[in-house]
């Protein structure tokens, strides 16, 4: 069984982070691989899985007592041992990024806006459709104004359901006509969605993960713990730098977007790693019910479709 040092490098380095994004890192845990295996795990699982990652007991524990709080967890008690998962809302939640995420579609756009108005709001609730517009990938344009090219209208209708706010709120679609010009539009995009930032820290994402890319395809046999780990490194980073960007389409980017290559990348170590890192999910995870089963069949339609090797 192969080992790779420069995998325990970067975890060790990624445990030594400060401060630990404990929550954060259980989520892209249960989004990205028990939401696929039954979607219910014991809390003692995580805590062992998620050691090399600089999270011990008491932080984790600490975290997923938050997640429950904020309604992200369920809790069910089998005698002594307490299982964790997904409750609706954090399901709902985390699918809302998993479509983005998980996709290799280059958006096409018809030159279509969509546009949120909300001057109606109340301070407090704005805020937090604020948040969670921003989330979804939306720029604020002027004040109590947040716009998107290429919105999916479900994951809006569930945030303002959620919210409360639903009769508060103005949705329009705008079209950019034709003869406007292009550049002024990439300009505005550019200094809305502050892409110079985002670019730069993709830059570092791509300087992270190419070399550990080359390693993989080197190495043979590999560990199937570390499979697990590089899988969920590589996913929980890019998701986070992924909330940032607004998934424009490419009618509105530079060629050179480094978005692109951060997810043409992230797709090649998944597909590289999924088959060994979903066995070793499934034999090292434990439900109620025993160990964790095997893939669900919508696992495999990530990244335009992955290989069972089963």
């Amino acid at each position: 069984m192969t080992r790779l040092k420069q995998l325990d490098d970067h975890l060790n380095v990624f445990a030594q982070r400060r401060p630990i994004r404990s929550g954060s890192l259980i989520v892209t845990l249960f989004g990205d691989s028990i939401a696929k295996h039954g979607g219910t795990v014991w809390l003692g699982s995580v805590i062992r899985a998620l050691e090399p990652f600089g999270l011990n007991e008491r932080l984790v524990r600490t975290a997923v007592h938050r997640l429950v709080k904020e309604n992200w967890l369920t809790a069910e008690q089998v005698g002594r041992r307490s299982f964790y998962r997904f409750t609706d809302f954090g399901r709902r939640r985390y699918q809302k990024s998993a479509r983005r995420i998980y996709s290799c579609n280059p958006k096409e756009w018809d030159g279509n806006w969509t546009l949120v108005f909300y001057a109606s709001v109340a301070e407090q609730k704005r805020i937090e459709l604020q948040r969670e517009l921003k989330w979804m990938g939306y720029g604020q344009l002027v004040s109590a104004v947040m716009a998107h090219p290429t919105a999916q209208q479900q994951p809006l209708q569930e945030t303002l359901q959620e919210l409360g706010i639903t009769d508060q709120v103005i949705v329009m679609r705008a079209n950019t006509l034709g003869f406007t010009s292009n550049q002024a539009l990439k300009k505005l995009v550019h200094s809305t969605w502050e892409l110079d930032t985002l670019g730069e820290l993709y830059q570092q994402f791509l300087d992270r993960y190419r070399p550990l890319l080359v390693a993989v395809r080197r190495a043979k046999n590999l560990d199937p713990e570390q499979c697990f780990q590089l899988r969920t490194l590589v996913i929980h980073e890019y998701r986070r730098l992924f909330l940032m960007d607004a998934d424009l389409p490419v009618d509105l980017m530079r060629e050179d977007w480094l978005g692109n290559a951060a997810q043409t990348l992230t797709a090649n170590i998944y597909r590289a790693l999924h088959a060994d890192s979903a066995r070793y999910i499934a034999r090292h995870f434990e439900s109620a019910d025993g160990p964790l089963p095997a893939a669900s069949a919508s696992y495999y339609n990530r990244f335009g479709g992955l290989r069972d090797s089963s």
